[in-house]
């Protein structure tokens, strides 16, 4: 198994793509991160994570990190002067783009968490481009959260809607990685973009207005599959993914992961993608569901 680092150029970005393939010519993948992380949620160097696990089972993998994430350059720091909009509409189509280039087939798009919310943003905006996925598959992917619990409040009314802002808006970021918050940087425009979306108001971009609440409902969407822990209390609730089926593609198949259904163990928001018992538990599991589509 190989793998290399690629790049896309857009002004003075470079936005990075992790190439991991083991045979040439496989169906292709595309993986898209959440927030406060970057594309190794899904690989390791070492051949670990999901990435590599299909890479290993025949698919060309593209694991992304989003502008200024991961190994993009030039990383978040002072001054940052894109967002959410960024990633919605420069990033994803970006990342489309040159692997349906290289690959001149359709791709599979695997998502964590809020790369789930960006990437049905994107469709939902470019319903036509629904043509180059071949099915799509989701971790822990919620919008709203309605959790009421000590926890929600302290991380996410408090430190995410409340502190973080006002941590981010001088320096137009927020240094996530030395306060020991996440693996990765954020924009104070990608918390002022996407924070709203956390509330129970329509989905709507305060950029330009667009309804994706109505938009979704228009999307010819491709088989899809929502899959969360039990243990994920707050990022990926089970009844806030829920939420987010029934407002943006009522018809995807939708898995709760733990021991009580048959898993191996009861997963939670990070370990449903690095458990080391994942390979022999659920991983197969989406392996054979991907590999569907090669009888559609």
């Amino acid at each position: 198994m190989q793998q290399e680092s690629l790049y896309i150029n857009d002004g003075e970005h470079q936005l990075h793509l992790r190439h991991i393939v083991k045979k040439p010519h496989g169906i292709p993948v595309l993986m898209l991160h959440g927030t406060m992380e970057n594309g190794k949620i899904f690989y390791t160097e070492s051949g670990r994570g999901l990435g590599c696990y299909l890479a290993e089972h025949g698919f060309d993998v593209y694991v992304a990190d989003f502008r200024g994430k991961g190994l993009s350059k030039p990383p978040i720091a002072e001054d940052a002067e894109h967002g959410q909009w960024e990633m919605i509409n420069h990033d994803i189509p970006l990342f489309i783009d040159f692997i349906k280039a290289r690959t001149k087939q359709p791709m599979h798009i695997v998502c964590h968490s809020w790369g789930g919310v960006l990437l049905k943003a994107f469709l939902a905006r470019n319903p036509d481009r629904v043509e180059d996925i071949a099915r799509l598959v989701f971790f822990g992917t919620k919008r709203v959260i309605h959790q009421t619990h000590f926890k929600k409040k302290l991380k996410i009314d408090w430190f995410w809607r409340w502190l973080a802002p006002k941590l981010a808006k001088h320096k137009r970021y927020i240094d996530l990685v030395k306060l020991k918050a996440g693996s990765d940087n954020e924009t104070f425009l990608f918390l002022q973009q996407s924070i709203p979306w956390l509330n129970e108001s329509i989905w709507q971009d305060s950029h330009d207005n667009f309804n994706y609440h109505d938009a979704n409902k228009e999307v010819n969407w491709p088989a899809s599959w929502h899959l969360t822990g039990i243990n994920d209390s707050l990022l990926g609730h089970p009844e806030d993914v829920k939420h987010f089926i029934a407002e943006s593609n009522p018809q995807a198949k939708f898995s709760v992961l733990s021991v009580k259904a048959g898993n191996l163990v009861d997963y939670d928001h990070i370990n449903i993608l690095t458990h080391k018992l994942a390979v022999k538990d659920h991983f197969p599991k989406v392996l054979s569901w991907l590999n569907k589509f090669k009888n559609e």
